[in-house]
């Protein structure tokens, strides 16, 4: 279940970037993705990977990005998630 809600998430994601960042798709992908990553590392492992103090910043931008995508305003929002997702993963 997880692995096809991630994979569901990043087919919405960009098939939302290609349709010139349509925000219900982009806002449905990223809630999609994070769901099947709960599903498939656990809650517990998911928070405590993203709220580690070290990641606090790129967690923010992350977060915040899924914020501001959620408010339709799809542009700065995936450019707020890409950062931290950088920020994240580096």
């Amino acid at each position: 279940i997880g692995v096809g809600l991630v994979g569901f998430g990043l087919f919405f994601i960009l098939f939302g970037i290609l349709l010139y960042f349509d925000s219900v798709l982009l806002a449905f992908g990223n809630i999609l993705f994070l769901s099947g990553l709960v599903f498939i590392i656990g809650f517990r492992r998911t928070f405590t990977f993203f709220f580690q103090r070290p990641k606090l910043k790129g967690t923010s931008f992350f977060f915040g990005g899924v914020l501001i995508v959620l408010m339709r305003w799809p542009l700065l929002g995936m450019l707020l998630e890409a950062y931290g997702f950088v920020t994240l993963f580096r």
